[in-house]
């Protein structure tokens, strides 16, 4: 693998979109227009929900400049690589998932320009040994630059999950992300409203911090399925501190049975379209 401070290497031929993982079944991105909304936290439990459905699950973590996956799933450490080119996934709780942050110290910043970014996440791709996957689970960085659309152009994926909070400046944002993969025409499986309220944990009264169903009235608008949503709760927050998310360390809980209510919608959608997507390959419209 490369060393941090000279990136992927670059001129390599291009791959075909199969090859890249041969043995996936379906791969789902989770996104948004913007940070702070939660993505991360939507990505790992909606992993684990979906593996807790029998499934086999992957995830990656393609968000270079701040992966932060490493320390919500409680997995450090450097990978395995039995012949120095292809790197075994780390796992935890049955998850196996990769990042760059497993490459690299917990402290060191990502100061690489678009394409060596772009070409770390194709390699996070292929040259780990994922194995037979039903689906994978791939958490972007926030925006619509060069990382979502190096998804969009090398990787076939099925479907894309846009994660905002109900506040106004965060759907603006959320519009703009569910246009960009319209327009290279990759599927959008609905949009998801996290921080959607909060519930006092003592009296129970709940209070719309960040307003509340802005995401609900935007999926509408825009023609687009809406799959829940999930509260601002510090159980949530802890559990994801700790290393040890809500949906796997108290599947009981109302937010891990919302988590998996998501599910059960995301892999109905998922496994519908994926029958289609190994033909069809994501393009981008310039206009």
């Amino acid at each position: 693998q490369q060393e941090h401070g000279q990136g992927p290497a670059q001129g390599q031929p291009q791959t075909s979109l199969k090859e890249l993982v041969p043995n996936v079944g379906a791969i789902v991105a989770v996104a948004s227009g913007k940070g702070g909304v939660g993505k991360s936290t939507i990505a790992i439990n909606l992993a684990l929900a979906l593996l807790a459905k029998g499934l086999k699950v992957g995830l990656l973590d393609a968000d270079i400049y701040g992966p932060s996956i490493p320390k919500m799933l409680g997995v450090h450490g450097r990978p395995d690589s039995e012949d120095g080119n292809i790197l075994e996934p780390k796992e935890n709780y049955g998850l196996k998932c990769m990042s760059i942050g497993f490459l690299v110290a917990e402290d060191t910043p990502m100061i690489w320009r678009g394409p060596m970014v772009m070409s770390a996440i194709e390699q996070l791709l292929r040259d780990v040994n994922w194995g037979e996957l039903d689906i994978l689970v791939v958490d972007l960085p926030p925006g619509t630059g060069d990382a979502q659309l190096t998804i969009a152009q090398r990787v076939p994926l099925t479907g894309a999950l846009i994660v905002s909070t109900p506040q106004d400046i965060a759907l603006l944002d959320a519009r703009k992300s569910l246009n960009m993969f319209r327009k290279v025409e990759v599927p959008v499986l609905g949009i998801i409203e996290n921080m959607s309220y909060f519930a006092c944990p003592h009296c129970g009264e709940r209070t719309d911090i960040f307003s509340h169903g802005g995401a609900k009235a935007t999926a509408a608008e825009m023609g687009a399925d809406f799959l829940g949503e999930i509260p601002l709760d510090m159980d949530i927050r802890e559990a994801g501190d700790a290393g040890k998310p809500i949906t796997a360390a108290d599947s009981d809980s109302p937010h891990s049975k919302a988590f998996l209510a998501i599910a059960d919608e995301v892999w109905e959608k998922a496994r519908v379209l994926s029958e289609g997507t190994e033909a069809r390959a994501p393009k981008i419209i310039v206009q």
